[in-house]
């Protein structure tokens, strides 16, 4: 588990403001949002990234039954607040076996969705065949949102994204047979205007895949 701030594109070591550049700073990215070290998943570590957000914390709501909220992290930091989020859920797959999701928003150019889908970034851009129909809705914050599969990702997983409230929205599912999840309208909430059934949240260990 790290314990230091990391790169969002990479997962590199980056360099606090100081004498010489008043912003966090990636050798290889230059100016970034620093992903702040994740934490053990619990409902007060998720409630600090709620609050410090200035983008939306997405999240199945209600989780589908069996699922588990499995970890949170953010990039930013005091000054800027996190101007990325990304939730993991864990739970029975459609298929059998355990399936995995990340649900990333994220300001243009960040990079962390197009990290933890396995692709070069920052944004997903022509990966996405947007002139064709949206394989994929779901309802997130009560809107209808189209998400569009994203073409070069690892065999592994199932890669999804699309605008959500003028930001990206991402849905990384592993294993890829898992992405039919996608396909059954799901239904995602800003964890933003939850308020008291946050403290009902079931919590499992946390994801490898926030980690990786």
């Amino acid at each position: 588990m790290r314990g230091e701030p990391s790169c969002p594109k990479c997962g590199g070591r980056v360099r606090a403001p100081g004498l010489f550049a008043d912003s966090w700073q990636c050798e290889v990215h230059g100016t970034v949002y620093p992903l702040q070290p994740v934490v053990p998943p619990s409902v007060e570590a998720l409630a600090v990234v709620v609050s410090r957000a200035q983008v939306p914390v997405w999240m199945p709501w209600p989780l589908p039954v069996g699922w588990l909220f499995t970890g949170v992290a953010s990039a930013g930091d005091d000054r800027s607040g996190g101007r990325a989020t990304v939730v993991a859920c864990s739970g029975p797959g459609p298929l059998g076996g355990a399936g995995e999701l990340l649900l990333v928003a994220e300001e243009l150019g960040i990079g962390l969705g197009a990290r933890f889908a396995g692709i070069p970034g920052p944004d997903p851009g022509a990966r996405m065949s947007v002139d064709k129909p949206p394989p994929v809705k779901v309802l997130a914050a009560g809107r209808p949102t189209p998400l569009w599969h994203v073409e070069g990702t690892p065999d592994d997983r199932a890669v999804f994204a699309g605008e959500a409230r003028g930001l990206w929205l991402w849905a990384i599912v592993w294993p890829e047979q898992t992405g039919l999840l996608m396909y059954d309208e799901l239904v995602l909430g800003d964890l933003r205007d939850a308020g008291a059934e946050l403290d009902l949240l079931p919590c499992g260990a946390l994801s490898p895949r926030l980690i990786s």
